[in-house]
């Protein structure tokens, strides 16, 4: 290959198209008025852009714009393949920071009822959306009828996750699967940026909250630089460490799902869908190491630095978000935008209304905000969640923003069902139907667990007398 070649250049040139459009849609979010006051996150709006100006290009040309020979021909692929990657790389920065606060008893039972909301509403959308196109295809010929359980993947999880299972079922007869799974996701971003201001004006009429501007962001030293952690500019740049941490850890998950297939080939697409899971799993445990290696004194130094991990994992959001979304290829939506509109209602609505009960019930104390942040969660991804909670606790004064983070464990621990399940449903749609509604009952009897304990012991106390 010649340096002066396309192929030299394309994947360069596909992320420069990325970053750059990602500093004009900031540019305009800031200047214009309506953009602002949206709360559309900045890599939507930029994945917004680009889609938009990709499809005028093949509506005039006939060709797909990020295929042509300056992106090096196959520039859609690397979209969707650095979506895929940027997904787990983005978790795995994120499992790496280290925190020193400790739990409470209460705190502890709050984080596990975040854990469990959010995979009682993942449940609730793939019910949901399974049983429209289940629905769908009775009333279509060969409509794919798991087409549904994109929903949660695309809401609840973002575009890594709805392209990863849009992938999946493409080899399994559904034409345009990944297509699907990215405009769901995307679908999935104007909801929370629609609910959550439509959520923002309600509270503003009534004098419930008051809205704070947004500010510059003041750190202290020791945010950026705590005492004890390795040097910013030392031998090996403090940024490059960081980096090798994430790197060598996805390359410990290739390794790992790599040896996992080998040893269970038939579940090959399954075990690297879940590369984001396995990545937090292995950078727990590679914290963990660490952890003990400065506790016998083999490491004196921290060599993680939250803060840098923080900048490292929002950039991988972003960039997994407008790649995904740019990725979306219009005119392979032919004959679905009718069951789209439908499932994007669905999900709005039951996730709004659910998340907003649940918030009132168990997090009364700051309710509000709990529901803000989760409804963003799961319509968007937690970087959209955290967006929606600074514009009413901008300094972070409710532990929300922990909630969210620890959150992840019990979340992981029971929702790795609904990844199985996902896998079952384009070969027994109606069967999976059934066991995702059960699920979904059995995680509210969890959630519901102390209320319902206390009733039976009423009932039992009662019957006593």
């Amino acid at each position: 290959m010649n340096f002066w070649d396309f192929e030299a250049w394309g994947s360069l040139n596909v992320i420069g198209v990325l970053l750059v459009t990602l500093l004009i849609a900031n540019g305009l979010k800031r200047s214009i008025g309506l953009l602002r006051k949206s709360l559309i996150p900045t890599s939507v709006l930029g994945g917004l852009i680009l889609l938009v100006i990709a499809s005028v290009y093949k509506a005039m040309t006939g060709n797909v714009m990020f295929n042509e020979k300056f992106f090096g021909g196959n520039g859609m692929s690397f979209m969707e393949v650095l979506t895929y990657h940027a997904l787990a790389l983005g978790f795995i920065a994120n499992t790496l920071k280290s925190s020193t606060k400790k739990m409470t008893k209460q705190r502890s039972v709050e984080v596990f009822n975040t854990g469990v909301t959010t995979v009682a509403t993942y449940l609730l959308q793939a019910v949901l959306g399974l049983g429209i196109t289940l629905i769908a295809s009775l009333l279509v010929k060969e409509f794919f009828a798991a087409a549904g359980v994109l929903l949660p993947f695309g809401f609840g999880q973002g575009t890594g996750q709805a392209l990863n299972y849009g992938g999946i079922y493409e080899t399994q007869g559904f034409d345009g699967g990944r297509a699907f799974g990215l405009t769901v996701a995307a679908l999935g971003f104007l909801s929370a940026s629609f609910g959550g201001v439509l959520h923002l004006s309600i509270l503003r009429r009534k004098g419930k909250v008051r809205v704070v501007e947004e500010k510059d962001e003041i750190l202290s030293g020791d945010e950026v630089q705590p005492r004890g952690e390795i040097p910013m500019n030392g031998g090996l740049d403090k940024l490059t460490v960081q980096l090798g941490f994430i790197i060598g850890t996805y390359v410990l998950t290739f390794l790992a799902m790599y040896g996992l297939s080998e040893l269970v080939p038939g579940m090959r697409a399954t075990i690297y869908g879940f590369n984001f899971l396995i990545g937090v799993l292995l950078a727990t445990l590679v914290k963990a190491v660490l952890k003990l290696c400065r506790k016998i004194k083999i490491v004196r130094r921290q060599y993680l630095n939250n803060f840098l991990l923080d900048r490292i994992s929002n950039f991988f959001f972003d960039l997994m978000v407008i790649a995904g979304i740019a990725a979306i290829q219009l005119d392979l939506m032919k004959g679905y935008w009718g069951v789209m509109a439908i499932l994007a209602v669905a999900g709005l609505v039951s996730t709004y209304l659910y998340n907003y009960f649940i918030a009132r019930k168990f997090f009364k104390d700051y309710a509000e905000e709990q529901f803000l942040a989760m409804y963003g969660m799961l319509t968007g991804t937690a970087s959209t969640g955290m967006i929606l909670l600074r514009e009413i606790d901008p300094e972070f004064k409710t532990p929300v923003a922990d909630n969210l983070v620890y959150q992840n464990f019990p979340a992981i621990v029971f929702g790795f069902p609904l990844m199985l399940l996902a896998n079952m449903a384009p070969g027994k749609p109606f069967i999976t139907w059934g066991i995702l509604v059960g699920f979904f009952a059995v995680m509210n009897i969890i959630l519901f667990r102390a209320q319902i304990l206390k009733r039976l012991q009423g009932k039992k106390k009662s019957t006593e007398d």
